[in-house]
């Protein structure tokens, strides 16, 4: 068996032994534009891409910085080469957790953002959750923790996108928020 993972751009990426030059914004929105949220248990097919891409929106929408936009963006991007592991599951499993960890300090230092103070994580954590919580509304119709709903900036849209559409949005974004420029 290989220790490797070829990507959507050929390349071989090693996800227990990252190298940052291996790291890819094409690699990172082709996959998450073709993973699901909540391990498919939504009404229709919603991706993960579009979730971060709400993620971003909603930073936006409450005049957060473009830092704390792109780290809303790129919050997931490690599952693009690791997959990801339900909430529950991926609290029980410290390997995965240390594994997660090393890969998304790398992405961060690759695009600039190795250097997020606290409260920048804080916020980029309560739009992850923010979100999560309107889609399980929209997409469940459930809220997934009892409780008065958070505090929402903008409308969402979680219709059932095309991939392509979402991957090229996804990389339109990260374009504009770094100009064009990876490290």
């Amino acid at each position: 068996m290989t220790n490797y993972i070829l990507t959507y751009t050929k390349v071989k990426f090693y996800p227990l032994q990252p190298i940052a030059a291996d790291i890819k914004i094409e690699d990172i929105a082709h996959s998450l534009s073709l993973m699901t949220r909540a391990n498919g248990h939504l009404k229709h097919f919603y991706s993960v891409a579009q979730h971060a891409i709400s993620c971003y929106r909603e930073a936006k929408a409450r005049g957060y910085s473009k830092r704390v936009q792109l780290g809303c963006l790129l919050h997931d991007a490690s599952e693009s080469y690791i997959s990801d592991l339900t909430r529950p599951v991926k609290r029980q499993l410290t390997e995965y957790h240390a594994i997660e960890e090393k890969l998304n300090s790398m992405i961060n230092m690759k695009f600039g953002l190795g250097d997020l103070s606290e409260e920048e994580q804080l916020k980029i954590s309560n739009v992850d959750d923010t979100l999560l919580y309107y889609e399980f509304i929209a997409l469940k119709e459930i809220p997934p923790v009892p409780g008065l709903p958070p505090k929402i900036s903008m409308e969402h849209d979680f219709s059932q996108r095309d991939f392509v559409t979402v991957e090229n949005e996804f990389i339109d974004i990260f374009n504009l928020l770094t100009k064009g420029e990876e490290s």
